[in-house]
């Protein structure tokens, strides 16, 4: 499957304001990037919805700076035990809180990571390259980081960047 996502720097919203949208969820991820061949981008995560954990297993190959080829399929917890032993050097897994809503018949997903206080990241999954971002009027973007490898998850797991400064 192609996805084409834009990611964004934004002001971190009051979640209260969030709870209350279409759609609404909030798990907690973790992350691990695991050893892989080269140009493909190989992890695990662990998703806690509603006390259920649910076990998935992502490789990706980017196709362009908004676009991957993702491969993901569901594992069981004992895979993903077992596939994060081969954590990739120099690497930590990433903690973060995703909170995802509909807004503009969109879904964006929301992640709050805990070494930043006032910002996030937030994504936008687009059926094609041209579609138009209708943002609600809540979310305010400090910078648009889409292609800037530095704000990656797996670049993340390796030196996390410096919360940006809001405007």
């Amino acid at each position: 499957m192609i996805e084409i996502e834009r990611k964004f720097i934004i002001e971190k919203p009051d979640v209260d304001l969030l709870r209350g949208l279409p759609g609404f969820s909030e798990s907690r991820i973790v992350q691990i990037y695991v050893h892989s061949l080269e140009n493909v981008t190989h992890r695990v995560r662990s998703r806690e919805i509603d006390g259920k954990v649910v076990y998935t297993e992502t490789k990706k190959q980017r196709i362009d700076k908004m676009s991957a080829l993702e491969d993901e399929r569901e594992i069981s917890r004992e895979q993903f035990v077992s596939i994060s032993a081969d954590i990739k050097e120099g690497t930590s897994p990433i903690n973060k809180v995703r909170y995802t809503f509909l807004a503009n018949e969109k879904l964006f997903e929301m992640d709050v990571y805990p070494e930043w206080k006032n910002t996030c990241i937030l994504e936008i999954e687009l059926s094609d390259r041209e579609e138009k971002i209708i943002f609600p009027g809540f979310i305010k973007i400090v910078e648009e980081v889409t292609g800037n490898r530095a704000y990656s998850n797996a670049s993340m797991a390796r030196s996390f960047p410096e919360e940006s400064i809001c405007r």
